[in-house]
């Protein structure tokens, strides 16, 4: 399987929408460039593209081959900054940030309160949507001070400052310590698996207690909250404690569920919290639990006030699928569950870019057992000579295993 050539800046420029496209034009016409400018012409030439091809841009004698990676690198800069000025791209946190940054110009022009004044409300939405670690910057308690050398009826302000700053700043070592540990156990989750025997448990349990940090579930906001239970989900996942695994992936989504404004302002963590707690009732065969999960999951996706940009239609699109696959399989409904074949292969071709090969390959998996389940094991041997053809990916061990067995055994009832 040949692989197809991957440049960054090619796979930007078509992953822009329509509209994208329209206002890069627009904010490159504010900066006063003609329509012969060299990275105007570029961004056109490789939007017409359908593959890149350096051999192409060169010929077309915009620039020399020993100037092209500068130009590439300058457009490459200027579609983000477009990108940027859009309003869909401006979450929460880069309104934060925005706010922190004209505080920071309005200082160093020596306009203090009109510095403060920003850095309150920076700090006032930082806190409300549980951005701790921007509200940390947000209290601007060095700033604050230094303004109070100006103005010393702020002095009481600074100190009230550096208070709330010290206790976002315990929150904020809480949270690093948890999400530190959620990382370290999936990463020894792909290193090693699921657990094999009581060694593996012991020392599986040693490491996850010895780097646990002690809290008060009763004082953790919402963030803390949710990476305690990443972490036990983990710990939960590697120890083969499917029932502990639903607890806290339900615990997980139910966080979103009670502040429903987090789904807006956290739409991946709501996301991939979802598609753990479907994986854990498929495991536990909770055909009820699981069903009623997906439709209430898959609808909350489709509301109007969801997020959508390209990772989160990708990433819905994944998680959705693959469990509509799984509710088939625990149905047994294998005839009825091909026409979603089809239907997935037309989105991974939308979603060439953004979806991984191993996600991939996946798929196929379920694919081939989706054609084995029906009984059309010829199709299924296609789909299984995909993934154990490809040479150009390091898949799971597990997978590469499971898909050569199957192969054996279509090849069997295939004769």
């Amino acid at each position: 399987m040949t692989k197809e050539q991957k440049d960054n800046l090619f796979v930007l420029v078509k992953s822009l929408s329509k509209s994208e496209k329209r206002q890069f034009k627009l904010y490159v016409g504010r900066l006063g460039v003609n329509e012969d400018s060299k990275f105007l012409m570029l961004f056109n030439i490789l939007d017409k593209l359908s593959v890149y091809d350096e051999a192409f841009i060169l010929k077309k004698g915009i620039v020399k081959k020993q100037q092209l990676s500068n130009l590439k690198a300058h457009l490459y800069k200027q579609i983000l900054i477009s990108l940027r000025l859009n309003p869909s791209h401006k979450d929460i946190r880069l309104q934060i940030r925005e706010q922190l940054d004209f505080a920071t110009i309005l200082y160093h022009k020596g306009l203090y309160k009109q510095s403060l004044k920003i850095l309150d409300k920076a700090k006032s939405l930082a806190i409300l949507n549980e951005e701790k670690k921007c509200g940390l910057r947000g209290c601007g308690a060095r700033k604050s001070n230094r303004v109070a050398i100006y103005y010393p009826k702020l002095s009481n302000r600074a100190d009230e400052l550096t208070i709330q700053a010290k206790e976002l700043s315990l929150h904020n070592v809480l949270a690093s310590k948890l999400s530190n540990l959620s990382l370290q156990l999936y990463g020894l989750y792909l290193k090693i698996g699921y657990i094999k025997n009581d060694e593996d448990y012991k020392q599986v349990t040693k490491y996850f207690n010895d780097r646990l940090p002690k809290y008060d579930i009763h004082e953790l906001g919402f963030r803390e909250k949710l990476w305690l239970y990443k972490s036990y989900l983990w710990y939960s996942f590697l120890t083969v404690d499917f029932l502990s695994c639903y607890k806290y992936s339900l615990k997980w989504v139910d966080l979103f569920y009670a502040k429903e404004e987090m789904i807006e302002l956290n739409p991946v963590f709501f996301l991939s919290g979802n598609n753990y707690l479907l994986e854990s009732l498929y495991f536990l065969r909770k055909y009820d639990k699981f069903k009623e999960s997906l439709i209430k999951f898959e609808g909350v996706t489709k509301e109007k006030w969801f997020p959508k940009d390209d990772n989160l239609d990708g990433l819905a699109f994944l998680y959705i699928y693959n469990n509509k696959f799984n509710l088939h399989f625990i149905e047994g409904s294998f005839d009825e569950g091909l026409p979603l074949v089809d239907t997935v292969l037309d989105e991974l071709k939308f979603y060439k870019n953004r979806i991984d090969e191993h996600h991939v390959m996946v798929f196929y998996y379920k694919m081939a057992s989706m054609y084995f389940g029906a009984g059309e094991n010829k199709k299924c041997i296609q789909f299984l000579d995909k993934i154990i053809s490809n040479k150009s990916l390091q898949m799971r061990e597990d997978l590469l295993c499971f898909s050569r067995i199957l192969n054996l055994v279509a090849h069997y009832e295939a004769v």
